[in-house]
């Protein structure tokens, strides 16, 4: 027996739950199926457990796609703003962190549970713990088998994210029914991910757990904050941010001590030349760090013996220090996936396939990839919300 909705939307987690709870409180009927056994599984472990759930400065140039102008049409219908004052109506206190990050002053499970009520107000049906089989399209229907059940719609939403952290159930499942119904995929690849460096920065590894705030740059793209040495390579907010911009082969710059003026260790011989050179550095960097570095350098003493040049050059080294990765620590760390369905498939405005009609794709699903710190949570409300409403 097949059982008659609305809309069928596939996967629960930010973007399914909100598109969910937007189309069914439209008076639409919604059937929202998950393979997991609860809701929003990455949703409860965001942001330390708080749910870094949006950023105020969210704006179309912070997301990273085939089509850097697609994402524009749905953030600008809905809003930070608009999303925090749902946040606001369920009661949920929230604080803003660096950067404009907003973050739960309790537990990301209250995103989950605000949703899971927004669902209900819509009469949301949610099947959990039920895997999704065959999808066909017929007689202008999509029929899903979900666990023992079948189910139709004129109105099916893929909205199953991308292959990050795969211990927590996430596939490639999306870009299979995307490319089965005639969608194209940009290749998908991690992001917001650790860097790992090869053998030969060996010396860096005895490094790991030290943390320093630098600017890291890949090409034309710079982010300032801080940076983790690992024992693999690298990571941090800043390493993190910068490799989803990174491809193999690309050289990562850091530049260290970054608030120091141009000639600063020049300046800093003249005015203190019996000072070490690496006390110079352990001023402003981890002592282990500045050791580590100035073994790098190949200077040592005090700065009143080192010339003027052999100072520059450090200075334009500590500067624009390179790193070439040779690889990252892959979907299994990756915070999200880059890549996904080609947005040049997808109405901006509807999220609906233009080869499909009655298909949307949302969320992380999507060839739309924010920075760190509550940009893909935003751009999941604003993708839903566009595609909640259009059913």
């Amino acid at each position: 027996m097949t059982t008659q909705y609305d809309a069928i939307v596939l996967g629960a987690g930010a973007a399914g739950l909100f598109c969910a709870a937007t189309a069914g409180q439209r008076g639409r009927r919604v059937l929202l199926i998950d393979h997991a056994p609860e809701p929003g599984r990455k949703i409860v472990i965001s942001g330390g457990g708080r749910c870094n759930f949006t950023n105020v400065h969210t704006a179309p140039d912070r997301y990273l796609s085939g089509n850097p102008h697609f994402a524009k049409s749905a953030l600008s219908r809905y809003t930070a703003a608009d999303f925090l004052a749902l946040v606001e109506s369920h009661g949920i206190a929230w604080h803003e962190k660096t950067l404009g990050q907003l973050f739960c002053d309790g537990s990301a499970r209250q995103i989950v549970t605000m949703l899971l009520e927004e669902c209900a107000k819509g009469g949301v049906t949610l099947r959990c713990g039920e895997a999704v089989g065959e999808v066909e399209h017929v007689d202008g229907l999509y029929r899903v088998r979900h666990g023992a059940h079948e189910a139709s719609a004129p109105a099916l939403v893929i909205a199953t994210g991308g292959p990050s952290i795969p211990k927590m159930g996430a596939t490639g499942f999306a870009y299979d029914l995307a490319r089965k119904f005639g969608l194209k995929v940009v290749q998908p690849r991690p992001a917001l991910v650790p860097l790992t460096l090869p053998g030969d920065e060996a010396l860096f590894r005895e490094l790991s757990g030290v943390s320093t705030e630098i600017v890291a740059r890949c090409g034309k793209t710079a982010f300032r904050e801080a940076a983790l040495f690992t024992h693999r390579g690298l990571s941090g907010p800043a390493i993190l941010q910068i490799s989803s911009y990174w491809k193999r082969g690309d050289t990562v710059t850091a530049q260290f001590l970054p608030d120091r003026a141009d000639g600063w260790l020049r300046e800093l011989k003249r005015e203190r030349p019996r000072l070490s050179f690496r006390k110079a550095l352990g001023d402003g960097l981890p002592e282990r760090l500045a050791e580590a570095l100035c073994a790098r350098l190949g200077l040592e003493g005090e700065l009143g013996a080192l010339t003027d040049k052999a100072l520059g050059a450090a200075e334009a080294r500590l500067a624009r220090w390179p790193f070439v990765p040779d690889g990252s620590e892959g979907f299994a760390k990756a915070e999200v996936t880059a890549g996904g369905i080609d947005t040049a498939e997808l109405s901006s405005k509807t999220m609906e396939a233009k080869r499909a009609p009655g298909l949307y794709a949302i969320g992380e699903a999507v060839d739309v990839t924010g920075w760190l710190g509550g940009y893909n949570f935003q751009w999941a409300w604003a993708s839903a919300r566009a595609a909640g409403q259009a059913i």
